[in-house]
This record gives structure tokens, sequence and C-alpha cells, in this order.
């Protein structure tokens, strides 16, 4: 390889990888790591830790995921790290209060979930999946002071979650300094060439680079990946707050959630959670502001573009004509989600937001009823005081973008 093609090829990885980072710590260290491999025919080493604090992956955790795959198509080894150790303390990252910590039954319960579904995004036999335990647990109390001893007070609470709690008064754990000194120490063990996280994470991507430094390592970049923002286009996509797109999501469901969000979302999440070319992404946008192409054509290609990913061209294009069907033509002589709900008499308020979760809270159903957007078999119930019968077959509409079948 001479060195023009040398240069060329740095640049065409570099541009692929650098896709939807919001940072690279730091980019010319990147180039030259990425030269030397090549020239050397020498894989780097890539990492992205998880801890398995749940059950259910989402569009979110997907986006370092994705990243993962890019390296390991440009043949990169990828060092996909579970926290078996770090995910009995629990991350402190963006954490309000002190963490519960996990039980190594829990943990090995959640890592089966955890790998079944990163088996969607990645090919499982040509990643080294690792457990920071083998390393972990094998440190004397001498490797632990040393490893203390490297850092100091002020750092730590120079980390803003850490800060913020302690000024509101609120206890920060000692053992919560240790995260992400004990993360950073994967690095050292794995001799790391390059480590993910989102940007919440970018505290202890650093320490890392820190320890590498201080074991006379050759430091990692910090790729630092931006968070996705929810459904709900105001917080991060979270289980928890309900604004999440599961990858085990159905066809159905993955689809009619990319509707419902909003427009201003959408050139994020073709840039985020699918493979479509920046060239192509930046032609959509120019086409929705000229008035050629209409937000809701686009979204429904980019809803196609998601479901495709994860189950295919034709449950993707299926996903297409069963929301046409139900949401643009009204029929509702399709397959719809179904639900278990207990049948008899109910307020409509308690079935919307307790019985089925169709709506978060008691003043998102109230004026979702009030304003028309609440209907039972098609008709709709204004009366936010209304009481109804629960039976089988009952199609329960919230919104323009919910609806679900009583089984």
């Amino acid at each position: 390889m001479t060195e023009l093609e040398l240069k060329q090829e740095v640049e065409r990885q570099f541009n692929l990888l650098k896709r939807g980072c919001e940072e690279i710590i730091n980019e010319e260290e990147f180039k030259k790591k990425l030269g030397k491999s090549i020239k050397e025919n020498k894989p780097l080493r890539v990492k992205l830790g998880i801890d398995p604090s749940g059950t259910e992956l989402h569009l979110g955790h997907a986006v370092p995921l994705r990243k993962l795959k890019q390296f390991q198509e440009l043949g990169h080894q990828v060092d996909f790290l579970i926290g078996t150790f770090t995910g009995r303390i629990g991350d402190p990252t963006g954490k309000s209060e002190t963490r519960k910590m996990l039980s190594e039954e829990q943990i090995m319960e959640n890592i089966k979930t955890y790998l079944d579904q990163v088996a969607l995004i990645l090919d499982l036999d040509k990643i080294n999946v690792v457990y920071n335990a083998d390393w972990l647990e094998k440190l004397s109390l001498t490797d632990v002071l040393r490893l203390l001893s490297m850092f100091t007070v002020s750092q730590m609470i120079s980390r803003e979650d850490f800060a913020k709690r302690l000024s509101e008064n609120k206890p920060v754990s000692l053992i919560e300094f240790m995260y992400p000194i004990l993360q950073g120490y994967d690095s050292v063990e794995l001799h790391s060439d390059v480590e993910l996280g989102a940007t919440e994470q970018k505290f202890n991507l650093l320490r890392g680079r820190d320890l590498q430094k201080n074991f006379g390592q050759e430091q990692q970049i910090c790729m630092i990946m931006p968070i996705l923002e929810g459904l709900d286009g105001v917080e991060k996509m979270s289980k928890s707050l309900n604004n999440y797109i599961a990858v085990k999501d159905t066809p159905n469901d993955m689809f009619g959630k990319i509707m419902s969000i909003s427009d201003e979302l959408m050139n994020n999440y073709y840039q985020m959670i699918t493979e479509v070319p920046m060239e192509e992404i930046e032609r959509i946008k120019e086409n929705i502001e000229n008035g050629s192409l209409h937000p809701m054509e686009a979204k429904k290609q980019l809803g196609m573009e998601v479901v495709k990913i994860y189950h295919g061209e034709k449950a993707a294009t299926d996903a297409r004509e069963w929301f046409e069907n139900v949401f643009s033509k009204k029929n509702l002589d399709v397959d719809l989600p179904e639900m278990e709900v207990k049948y008899g008499e109910t307020g409509v308020i308690e079935l919307l937001v307790n019985e089925t979760g169709l709506v978060k809270t008691t003043s998102e159903a109230r004026r979702l009823i009030e304003q028309g957007g609440f209907k039972i078999n098609d008709e709709a119930v204004k009366d936010v005081k209304a009481v109804v019968n629960i039976e089988s077959g009952m199609i329960i509409r919230a919104g323009k973008k919910k609806i679900v079948k009583i089984k």
C-alpha cells in the first residue's frame, strides 16, 4: 500500500467511524492509531462496557452497539465488556442517589437476556466477550490503594452529578468514587485502543486515559456518543420514562413508535439509528424544507429503515402497510397489538393510566379525553368521569398512534 493509499484508507475509516459521534478525544491521535493499524495489519482493540442492570435493551443502547458493528466490519477487535464486578456497584453517572448493589444472581440473569438482544446487532462469534470480575476480583488491597493514590478527592467531586448531590447534602458513597477508577482500570487490563461511551460517561472514559498513562500504556481514544432522545423529544430514551423503542419490539410497534415522534426529531433519528448515508439524509432534510417531500412520508421511510435493521425488509414493508391500514385508512380488520386487562367496569382515566398504561399521568389522560383523542371501538369518549365495561375484543385508541385490542 502506497502512502497515498494509506492516507486515503485512514480518512475513509475515520469519516465512517466519526459519523454520529459527539466528540473524539482526540481526532489526530485516532488517525495515527488507524494508520498504524492499517500499516501493520493489526486491528485496534475497541472496548464498550455495559453493566447488566436491567433486562431490556432499547435503541438508545443500540447507538454505541451499532458503532461497534462498524469497527467490527472494518476488521477491528471488539471487546464487549460486561461489568460482572462493577455492575454490583452500579454506575452512579446521572443518578441523584446512591444505587443499590445488585446480587451476582441478578447480574447473571440479566446477562443472558442482554446477549440475546446484542446478537440482533453484533455477530457474537466475532466479538470478544469479557467479564471484569475476572480481574477486578483478583486485585489485592495494595493494588486498590495504588489505584486510589492516582486520583484526588477534588478530581472526583468535580464530576457534575457528584457535585450536585453534595451541594444538596445528599450522600455520595466512597464506593461510587471507585466506579470510574475501576472502569478506567478495565482499559488498562484490556490494553484498549478505543473506548466508546455516552456523553454522560466522558468523565469515566477519561479516567481510562489517565490510568493507561500511569501504567506506561498508549492512551485510548475516547469516542463520545450522543444520548438518544426519547419519543417525547425531551428526556433521554429510557424504559423508566416509557419513551423508548425496545430492540425486541414487534415490527408494528417499532414502526408505530417512530411515527409518534415529532418532525424535529426525525433528522437526529435518521443519523443515530439508521444506516442511511449522510448525503441521503441531507437530501431528505432539504426536500422537506423545500416542500418536495412531506414530513409524514419522510417519517414512514424512517420507520421502515429502523424496522428493516431488526426484522428485515419484508417486515418493514408489512409494518408500513399495517400502519396505513389502521391509522390512515382506519381499517380495523387487521391484526392489532393485544393486551390483557381485567374485565368489568372501570373509569376511563383508570383504564388509560393504570390498566393499559397507554398514557403516563392522570392529567395527560384527562387532556386526551377532553380533546376527543380517546376512542373505544372508534367512538370518542369525551367524559372524564365515564365508566366503561371492559370486554374481550374491545379496541382502545389513545391519540393518533396508540391502539390496542383487549384479549
